[in-house]
C-alpha cells in the first residue's frame, strides 16, 4: 500500500481503538460519579484497565490463529454485547453486573488493541513512523471524542441506559467497517512461535534499561486519568461542558500536539523527541494541580489545564509510539508490541487504583502534583533508549 492508503487504514483502525477507551475513561467515570458512586470505588474500578497490561498473556494467539482484521471485528462484537448488558439494567446498583460488564468490555478492547497495533506495524515502512503515528494519535483522539465527548450529550435526553445502548450500536457499526479493510497475511514464522521472539529480544544489549524506560514513561498521564473527570464533576460542570472541553476541545489540542510531535520526530529524530517532548508533557499534570489549588481561576483555569494537558500529551505520545514501533520486529509485532504496551500501561494503572483514596484524603492538587513527579524516573533510563535506536541505525542504515 502507498503511504496515503496506509494512513487511511490506520485512521479507521485507531478511531476504532479510541472509541472504547473514550467510553471507559471519559464516560464511565462521569456516569458513576453522577449516580453518587464515591471516589474510592471509582478509583478501584479503574484497575479494570489492567486488562491493557494483561493482554500480553494472550497476545501470541493473535499471531497464531486467524487474521488480525477478524480479531478486531470479533472484539468489537463482544464489546457491543457488554455495553448492551450494562444498558439493560441498573448496573450502578448491582455491582457484580457493573464489574462483570466493564471487565468483559476492557478485556475485549485490550485484545482488539493487540491486533490493531500488530496490523499497523506490519504495513508501516521504516522512516514513515512520524506521519503514521501522528495519524494514529489523531484518529485515536477522534474516536475518544465521539465516545467520551459525543456520548455525554445523550444522558440528558436518553438517560444513561439509552446512552449506553447508543454506544453499543456504534460499536456494532465499527465491526462492520473493520471487515472492509484489506486483509494482511500473518507471517508463517509468527504462527509457529510464541515467546521465542521476545526472549531473543531480551538478550539484546541494554534491553532491561529500554524496558524500564518504557515502563515508566507514561506513568503521569495514566495515573492522573481516573481522577480528572470526577474533578470536573465535583466542580459542578454539566456533562455536556465536561465532554466539550475535556474530550472534544481536548482532542483537538491532542491532534495539534500530535501533528507538531510527528513533524519534530521526522525532522530531529525519535531520540530527541523522547527527551524534549517528554519533558513538556510533565507540565500537563502540573496544570491540573494549579487549577485545583486555585479554584478562583474558575473556568479559565479549568479550560487551560485541560487544553495544556491534551496538547502536551499529543506531543509526547507521538515520539513514544514512534520509539515503540521502531524497536518492534514486524513479523512478531503482536507479541513484542503487546509487551511494550502492557509495560507502559501497568504502573499508571496500578497507581490509578488508590487514586481515589489519596484524593479523598489529601485533595485533587496533591494527587495531580504527585503524578507529575512520578514521571521523572523515566528520564534516568533514556540513555538506554537512545543506545537501542543507535544500534538499529547501525544495523539498518537505509
Amino acid at each position: 500500500m502507498r503511504l496515503r492508503q496506509i494512513l487511511a487504514v490506520v485512521g479507521l483502525l485507531y478511531f476504532v481503538e479510541g472509541f472504547p477507551m473514550g467510553v471507559f475513561v471519559d464516560v464511565v467515570p462521569v456516569w458513576l460519579r453522577s449516580q453518587g458512586v464515591d471516589l474510592e470505588s471509582i478509583g478501584w474500578l479503574s484497575l479494570l484497565g489492567l486488562a491493557w497490561s494483561a493482554k500480553v498473556l494472550w497476545s501470541p494467539l493473535v499471531d497464531r490463529y486467524g487474521d488480525r482484521r477478524s480479531w478486531i471485528a470479533a472484539a468489537l462484537a463482544v464489546m457491543t454485547a457488554a455495553l448492551g448488558a450494562l444498558a439493560s439494567g441498573d448496573a450502578v446498583r448491582v455491582l457484580p453486573l457493573l464489574f462483570a460488564g466493564l471487565a468483559v468490555y476492557c478485556l475485549a478492547s485490550a485484545t482488539q488493541d493487540v491486533a490493531i497495533d500488530a496490523y499497523t506495524i506490519g504495513i508501516t515502512d521504516r522512516g514513515d513512523e512520524g506521519p503514521v503515528n501522528a495519524a494514529r494519535v489523531t484518529a485515536y483522539r477522534v474516536g475518544v471524542v465521539v465516545a467520551g465527548g459525543g456520548l455525554l450529550f445523550f444522558p440528558r435526553w436518553l438517560g444513561w441506559p439509552g446512552t449506553l445502548a447508543v454506544a453499543a450500536g456504534l460499536s456494532a457499526l465499527l465491526a462492520l467497517a473493520v471487515l472492509r479493510t484489506p486483509r494482511v497475511a500473518v507471517p508463517e514464522a509468527a504462527r509457529s512461535e510464541t515467546w521465542a521472539p521476545f526472549l531473543r529480544w531480551l538478550r539484546i544489549p541494554g534491553a532491561p534499561g529500554v524496558l524500564l524506560f518504557v515502563l515508566l514513561f507514561r506513568v503521569p498521564d495514566l495515573a492522573m486519568g481516573p481522577m480528572v473527570k470526577p474533578f470536573w464533576v465535583d466542580r459542578g460542570y454539566a456533562y455536556e461542558e465536561i465532554g466539550l472541553v475535556t474530550t472534544t476541545l481536548g482532542s483537538l489540542a491532542v491532534v495539534v500536539g500530535a501533528g507538531i510531535g510527528g513533524a519534530f520526530v521526522s525532522r530531529f529524530g525519535i531520540g530527541r523527541g523522547l527527551l524534549w517532548l517528554g519533558l513538556a508533557a510533565l507540565g500537563s499534570n502540573l496544570g491540573y494541580a494549579a487549577a485545583a489549588l486555585l479554584p478562583e481561576t474558575g473556568r479559565a483555569g479549568m479550560y487551560a489545564a485541560s487544553l495544556v494537558e491534551s496538547f502536551c500529551g499529543g506531543l509526547a505520545v507521538t515520539a513514544f509510539l514512534s520509539f515503540c514501533m521502531r524497536i518492534t520486529e514486524k513479523d512478531h509485532a503482536a507479541v513484542q508490541y503487546a509487551v511494550l504496551s502492557a509495560l507502559f500501561a501497568l504502573p499508571g494503572r496500578l497507581l490509578g487504583g488508590p487514586s481515589g483514596e489519596v484524593t479523598a484524603a489529601y485533595g485533587y492538587a496533591a494527587w495531580f502534583g504527585l503524578t507529575a513527579a512520578a514521571g521523572l524516573p523515566a528520564f534516568a533510563f533514556l540513555p538506554w533508549a537512545w543506545a537501542r535506536l543507535a544500534r538499529l541505525e547501525a544495523d539498518d542504515p537505509s
